[in-house]
């Protein structure tokens, strides 16, 4: 849940009303015009969705705004270069583009690793590319496992970590699933680029 200073939000412009994860975009902007941001430690007191119903539409929402940000930004790259400094704009480029585009082949990625597997299990002679597209495949599959593993037990409290095994064995089907959502975000990104689909925030009930 973003709060930020009416003065600072002023002064990059306010919200875009055209994108569809507006906080996406108003954070790029406030780091193009100088500001930070902070993490506030309390919680928001707010469950994630658990409804596919409700989960889709907004993984398809998140996706496409950051799609939206992206394009946006990269109007011209050479002043974004130039406003974020060679780490943050490396960092958009990871957190915008790169996270998209990763979801997006994952599929793909699975169905080679899978038939180049296949083809070494029967001994099949496999050299050169397949090979080299094959540990490509499971260094990309790996460290996207990894890095989002990584940052949900970081983000975890002693509690909540107890149960974190169920997360390790649904890593795989949630990756499938967030493909289905940003491949959803790119179809609406083309179609309808300011629908916005409004999901239900539900309070938790702790």
């Amino acid at each position: 849940m973003p709060h930020f200073r009416v003065a600072a939000l002023e002064a990059v412009g306010g919200w875009d009303p055209y994108n569809v994860t507006e906080d996406a975009d108003l954070g790029l902007r406030l780091a193009r015009f100088g500001y930070r941001c902070e993490t506030i430690s309390l919680p928001t007191l707010e469950d994630a969705p658990v409804a596919w119903s409700v989960w889709l539409p907004q993984r398809t929402r998140w996706f496409k705004g950051w799609l939206q940000t992206w394009l946006v930004h990269m109007r011209d790259p050479v002043a974004l270069h130039r406003d974020l400094g060679v780490r943050s704009f490396c960092i958009a480029q990871i957190l915008y583009a790169g996270l998209a585009l990763s979801v997006l082949i994952h599929p793909l990625l699975i169905v080679a690793a899978i038939y180049l597997t296949g083809l070494l299990l029967l001994a099949e002679p496999v050299s050169g590319w397949p090979v080299l597209l094959l540990t490509m495949d499971a260094l990309n599959i790996v460290c996207g496992y990894l890095s989002f593993l990584l940052l949900g037990w970081h983000s975890l409290g002693k509690r909540d970590r107890r149960g974190f095994w169920r997360i390790l064995l649904f890593t795989p089907p949630y990756w499938m699933m967030m493909s289905w959502a940003a491949w959803r975000a790119v179809w609406q990104l083309w179609r309808r680029p300011h629908h916005w689909e409004k999901t239900p925030h539900v309070r938790t009930a702790a």
